[in-house]
């Protein structure tokens, strides 16, 4: 029997225990989920005879070191900033790690005693990062078969609520980890546009959107992510004039976003200290000046430049800021208080379907002349428990977490999958999962 080792029982890990408990006769595995909360682990086991639960602190170096060093392979599906502890007990012990998050500095620094020890740091397996490296370098390796030259490569996500449970004025309900999507952007942005370097500070972030179109779902806002730049090595796009990597929402999100940003809602530097019981009208008038004989709304539309009566002004109403009503969250930075309140209304209720969208646009350069190609992936999610999200992020780290215990995947060290012992088998798997690209 081989041994794996799941830590983090979250929404994100549902589709990968599944998976692995599905074929885990045929492949003789037995399961160990560890979660801090036993019970929420002992429910996604569900009662399966080859896995079992555990209350588990990843922080707890014996209990981690135990667990791990009985395992054969280990999937980490903590938030990041907790690898780090996983990823050194994995290299100590001899024993492959897969992961859906970046790679890490931290991480990154174990690469050369992963490499020396024979220990594969399988990271980026989601979907962005993952599919998106997966599915564009398919498209690029093939592109380089027929001797094309690439010159333009665009890469869009978004994880989204789908048509039919999107109810409120701003298209959205959070599918991931709020406190990321709150903070998204402010290191700023970075990509190459037409040969020329471009960097966008997060308090422009959001006023620089493009419009795309995917397949038959219309248009949709793409802002840049991150820096772009970072992969451009990894995809053997040195000479490339843009490079382009940018995240979805549906048209009208990021101006309202851009509108939070500018009142200073999303700042998480500093705590908002109110004198009592502050109401979500308070914490809004804080960020504004003060005129005792002035509505918070006046107040807010003339600061920022909003038509009073405009879809921006009519989103922000929606979220209760202008609501006397004490706020969730007391005595914590602005997008602390701001997350409490989006967490209250940007919930994906039980019956609610999510949507993942993918989209690449690639240009090349063969026989002298110009050619386009656009590939859009959209997956929608079941409901509020198995969502879009956990299957386009599960579903890859339990694929390739397959193939190294089958000793189908060679490679060692801190790696990305943007190798073809990769990319192929997981990518031709997902088609059978409803995972799959239109090109157009």
């Amino acid at each position: 029997m081989q041994n794996i080792l799941i830590i983090g029982a979250g929404l994100s890990a549902s589709a990968c225990i599944d998976y692995l408990l599905g074929h885990s006769n045929e492949n003789q595995w037995k399961l160990t989920l560890g979660d801090q909360n036993e019970e929420l682990a002992r429910k996604k086991i569900g009662g399966h005879g080859n896995g079992q639960a555990v209350r588990f602190n990843v922080l707890d170096e014996n209990q981690r070191n135990l667990l791990i060093s009985t395992s054969d392979l280990v999937i980490s599906m903590l938030p990041a900033k907790l690898h780090g502890p996983v990823a050194r007990s994995c290299v100590h012990y001899g024993k492959p790690l897969v992961t859906a998050s970046y790679v890490s500095d931290e991480i990154r620094e174990l690469g050369r005693e992963a490499e020396a020890k024979g220990v594969l740091l399988l990271n980026e397996m989601g979907v962005d990062p993952g599919i998106d490296h997966m599915s564009a370098m398919m498209i690029l390796d093939r592109i380089r078969s027929i001797g094309g030259k690439v010159d333009v490569f665009e890469s869009n996500t978004g994880g989204l609520v789908a048509p039919g449970s999107d109810n409120n004025p701003w298209n959205y309900k959070f599918t991931w980890n709020p406190r990321n999507v709150v903070l998204a952007g402010q290191r700023g942005a970075r990509f190459l546009h037409n040969g020329k370097f471009k960097y966008i500070p997060y308090h422009k972030l959001f006023q620089r959107y493009e419009i795309i179109r995917v397949i038959d779902l219309g248009e949709f806002e793409v802002y840049p992510n991150r820096d772009s730049l970072t992969y451009q090595d990894d995809y053997g796009l040195q000479e490339i004039s843009t490079m382009f990597r940018g995240t979805i929402r549906r048209v009208g999100f990021c101006d309202a976003w851009n509108a939070l940003v500018q009142l200073g809602a999303t700042d998480d530097s500093y705590v908002v200290e109110f004198p009592g019981e502050m109401t979500y009208r308070d914490f809004t008038n804080s960020f504004l000046a003060y005129n005792i004989t002035e509505p918070v709304e006046t107040k807010i539309a003339r600061y920022l430049n909003l038509d009073p009566g405009g879809e921006v002004m009519k989103k922000l109403e929606w979220l209760g800021l202008f609501e006397r009503r004490p706020a969730a969250v007391q005595d914590k930075t602005p997008a602390r208080v701001l997350q409490g309140l989006l967490e209250e209304k940007f919930r994906l209720d039980p019956e609610d379907r999510d949507m993942i969208v993918m989209q690449h646009q690639v240009e090349y350069i063969l026989e002298k002349k110009r050619h386009r190609m656009v590939s859009s992936m959209a997956v929608i999610g079941e409901n509020g428990a198995y969502t879009a999200m956990s299957k386009t992020v599960g579903l890859p780290v339990a694929i390739a977490a397959r193939l190294i215990l089958q000793g189908r995947i060679p490679l060692k060290g801190v790696r990305i999958p943007i190798y073809r012992e990769i990319y192929e088998p997981v990518m031709d798997e997902l088609e059978h999962h409803g995972i799959r690209f239109i090109e157009e």
